[in-house]
């Protein structure tokens, strides 16, 4: 049985070698997170080429996906170590502190700008929301505050205010030196993280562009007053090539009981708007120290699931953890017993609008007779850009989307749809009269097909251009 639901892994010290890259490739790995807040191009470039070689030997169509920084705003060092704050605490934020100047009743701040976004009885959240602090006073000098949730605080965590609001340009001076070095690693997506309106995303294709690259763009969704502005949501869905739920900083700043309907809400828009998601943060989180996941851990991903998201993502948990390999696994093992449930299987979606071309129609068309013809086994999509597989993705369906292209770069960012699995296969080596034929062979020979099957075929009277899908075909296998 072929998993619909893709895996996204995090690479870090525990998962950065050629033996273990391998492992986690085998056991179930689609696209590979490289997270720029703990690395540089420079630093990724061997990795990228061991997940290439990897990917090859397994001939498996393995995505990469470049996660940049972002202005994450963060309070300074302290002087001597870790502190202890307690409830009735008097704190200072001081963006006139040094760089490593604080002590047990101030520190200073990264971002500089911030107290004069603050305002008296605003809740501020430290720490992933370990430590709250209310502002009392607040102008250009610094912002005084109370400790209302105490605990320990150490150097550079960084900062939310609750209901968010906190503004920074969501491509730092960083991010563009990044950008400027991403052709050595030749990225299938790109996160752009903290977005907070379309033209960020516009900012960072454009950089992109003057590089000579074109990788598919991924929107963080991560602040407040993103998801609370409806228009400035589909604005930014609608620029990028997927979404992003990135469940931490979200849910620090709309607080945890808010984020359950918002990351089914994001999937449901992604999903109707033809892009991608990505559902992301503390997904198995307790896996970073022991071999196996919660009961909990596996209705978060199995609930994702059943919401309809592309994909899971593992951050620490292949990064730094201790069983890797071991929670691709079990993640796996989550998400074929999630796609179980009849809700995966059927779907009336788009049952009652009108399509917008030929593309879409035979698109939606596949998906609806695959879904009522018992004997149809999957859907074998001949394709050049990949629009036509994805289409189809959106629609819930217990059948496979074999996307057969000769394009790897296309193959590759089709690792991110769901029910998609791409494979190689050169149309343009076959007469035209002979393609169907020999597409079906292919499928047999790998496995994916049984004599006495029936699969749909869709593809384009002219083969080799983009956007002229515009034939379907119900074909048996003999």
């Amino acid at each position: 049985m072929l998993r619909r639901t893709k895996i996204v892994a995090t690479i870090g010290p525990r998962s950065d070698t050629e033996d273990t890259i391998g492992r986690l490739i085998k056991a179930g790995v689609d696209v590979f997170r490289l997270n720029f807040s703990h690395g540089s191009a420079g630093q990724y470039s061997e990795v990228a080429a061991l997940i290439r070689q990897q990917a090859k030997r397994q001939q498996r169509h393995v995505g990469i996906l470049a996660d940049l920084q972002g202005p994450k705003i963060r309070i300074g060092g302290f002087a001597n170590g870790d502190i202890e704050l307690a409830v009735g605490d008097r704190f200072r934020l001081d963006p006139n502190l040094g760089e490593d100047a604080g002590t047990q009743t101030a520190v200073g701040l990264e971002y500089r700008e911030l107290c004069q976004q603050v305002a008296p009885g605003d809740a501020l959240l430290l720490d992933d929301g370990r430590i709250r602090l209310q502002v009392e006073h607040a102008d250009a000098s610094g912002a005084d505050c109370s400790v209302v949730m105490g605990g320990t605080l150490g150097s550079r965590k960084g900062i939310n205010r609750l209901g968010g609001g906190l503004a920074a340009p969501a491509l730092t001076s960083k991010d563009m030196l990044d950008i400027s070095k991403l052709a050595q690693l030749e990225p299938d997506f790109v996160a752009v993280s903290f977005v907070s309106s379309a033209a960020d995303i516009e900012q960072a294709r454009e950089l992109l562009l003057q590089q000579e690259m074109q990788p598919a763009l991924i929107a963080k969704i991560e602040r407040a007053e993103v998801v609370a502005d409806e228009s400035m949501l589909r604005e930014i869905i609608s620029a990028a090539h997927g979404i992003m739920v990135a469940r931490g900083d979200l849910g620090v700043e709309v607080g945890d009981a808010s984020l359950i309907g918002l990351q089914k809400m994001l999937i449901a828009q992604a999903r109707k708007m033809d892009r991608v998601v990505i559902t992301a943060t503390q997904m198995m989180e307790s896996m970073i120290s022991r071999p196996t996941p919660t009961r909990a851990e596996v209705f978060d991903v199995a609930n994702a699931v059943l919401d309809g998201t592309d994909a899971v993502m593992l951050s620490a948990e292949t990064a730094t953890g201790a069983y890797p390999v071991e929670v691709v696994k079990a993640m796996s093992e989550t998400c074929l017993g999630a796609e179980k449930h009849p809700s995966t299987r059927t779907s009336r979606y788009r049952a009652e609008r009108q399509f917008s071309g030929a593309q879409e129609s035979i698109a939606m068309s596949a998906i609806y007779a695959a879904n009522h013809y018992v004997d149809v086994r999957g859907i074998a999509c001949l394709t050049e850009s990949g629009n036509t597989p994805l289409m189809m993705s959106r629609l819930s369906s217990g059948r496979p989307i074999f996307a057969l292209s000769s394009r790897l770069d296309s193959l590759r960012r089709m690792s991110l749809c769901r029910g998609v699995a791409p494979l190689y296969f050169d149309a343009s080596a076959f007469a035209e009269d002979a393609v169907d034929g020999a597409a079906i062979e292919f499928l047999k020979s790998g496995g994916y097909l049984n004599s006495g099957d029936a699969i749909i075929m869709t593809r384009g009277t002219i083969m080799g251009e983009r956007g002229h899908t515009n034939i379907m075909k119900i074909l048996s296998v003999e």
